[in-house]
């Protein structure tokens, strides 16, 4: 069974934005993406991969355009692999092997799902919402006769994807 034992993603130079006037979506899909197998905007990407068998590129779209295989010599060979029946590459040997190419849609822009663009508008909304105390686990305010009492779990930043409901948005797109 080929596995995949490392992906080297960089960074793509924009990512979808509703408008030009909105600039908190980066932050949103700065975090959305490694929560799901889909790239909307260009970038180049590196896979190493051991063992015999199926191989897939767990990111979609996926154009590769080098295949290159361990040598005896210690360097990295080209190769030419036969296509497997699911959409991926056979992988003969054990390897390890390396994938390079790129994922993500180019131009014209990406079709982005409402469903994502809703995940994603619901993130920032909630990156940007007041935080209240800086590592407060709940605060009260009085003044006068007047209380206000919060209280929230010290993981709520780290829980964004979950309490922002994004993430039960997302759920078609997740890595497998």
């Amino acid at each position: 069974m080929a596995i995949t034992i490392k992906q080297t993603e960089t960074a793509p130079s924009t990512y979808p934005t509703t408008s030009p006037a909105v600039t908190v979506n980066d932050v949103a899909w700065q975090r959305i993406e490694p929560y799901i197998a889909h790239r909307y905007t260009s970038r180049t990407v590196e896979w190493v991969v051991e063992g015999c068998g199926e191989w897939t590129p767990p990111l979609k779209p996926a154009v590769i355009s080098t295949v290159e295989i361990w040598s005896r010599a210690g360097e990295w060979e080209t190769a030419v692999l036969p296509a497997s029946p699911l959409g991926g590459y056979w992988l003969r040997s054990s390897g390890p092997w390396r994938f390079t190419g790129t994922v993500g849609s180019g131009s014209p822009a990406p079709a982005v799902p409402a469903a994502v663009w809703e995940a994603v508008k619901r993130l920032a909304a909630y990156l940007n919402a007041k935080p209240g105390t800086p590592g407060a686990r709940s605060e009260r305010i009085e003044a006068g006769s007047i209380s206000i009492a919060r209280s929230r779990s010290e993981s709520w930043m780290a829980s964004a994807l979950q309490n922002s409901g994004a993430a039960d948005l997302l759920r078609p797109y997740r890595k497998a």
